[in-house]
């Protein structure tokens, strides 16, 4: 199942895609129950927004040795994690806005599997995590790598707004830890791997995080990127792609 989150007249709501034409509007978002009402709308007639509304995205640096190596790091022993702001998440199709120059003057694209929570999650076993988890989508943990390197720490830099485009959501049955992922910028490819490449998978996640801080209904997990991440520029369209679960295509246009 495909779930949406949509603009039609002024009035935000959630939907499931019923095929490739047709929405069928819900109460709620599907993590807080929502069950069917009223009759399908046309897909050409709504705007797609971002299908989740988290209240924190948990997001994973250096999950994959190959990214690890091309910035010449190290293997953490643990999960390094890191929150980036439920302000910086962004639309499908709406434009990522580069900071001015003056600001930052390098902004990567970082492909990245992303896990939306169903219900309340502390202290959760890897074996139980499946149960609390709602479906997976697609996140570009866009960074402000210039100053990244300046802070020491990655709040500022992967916190401005846009800088963490979402979607869309399946819930289908997926092996997270089997699925090809890359990014396209202009029809190019930049990243080009395999979830089965992360250091620590979906589940192990879920136990690490939970054990800290309680994750909520909505809340976002992303997993890491692999190696390729590069500059993004001014008329560019991105494009992150994870197989079962589609394309998140974005623009990148200049900030004042």
């Amino acid at each position: 199942m495909r779930y949406v989150r949509y603009a039609l007249e002024n009035q935000q709501t959630w939907g499931m895609l019923l095929n490739d034409e047709l929405i069928q509007p819900l109460t709620a978002a599907p993590y807080l129950n929502g069950i069917p009402q009223g009759s399908p709308v046309p897909l050409h007639a709504v705007t797609l927004l971002a299908p989740c509304q988290p209240g924190k995205i948990v997001a994973i640096g250096k999950n994959y040795l190959d990214h690890i190596a091309e910035f010449d790091s190290k293997k953490p022993e643990t999960p390094i994690i890191f929150l980036k702001p439920s302000s910086a998440v962004l639309d499908p199709g709406a434009p990522i806005i580069l900071p001015p120059s003056s600001v930052s003057s390098r902004v990567d694209h970082e492909c990245e599997l992303a896990v939306v929570i169903s219900r309340r999650a502390a202290n959760v076993k890897a074996e139980e995590a499946k149960q609390f988890i709602l479906g997976y989508t697609a996140l570009n943990d866009v960074t402000a790598r210039d100053i990244q390197k300046q802070d020491g720490q990655w709040t500022r830099a992967k916190g401005f707004d846009t800088f963490a485009p979402v979607g869309p959501l399946v819930t289908d049955e997926v092996d997270p830890q089997n699925l090809k992922i890359r990014t396209r910028v202009n029809g190019k490819i930049r990243q080009d791997s395999t979830t089965a490449n992360q250091i620590w998978p979906v589940y192990e996640l879920i136990e690490f995080i939970s054990a800290c801080m309680t994750l909520m209904p909505g809340d976002v997990v992303a997993t890491g990127t692999p190696s390729g991440v590069g500059p993004i520029q001014p008329k560019d369209i991105v494009e992150i792609s994870i197989e079962g679960i589609g394309v998140l295509r974005n623009p990148v246009i200049a900030g004042r």
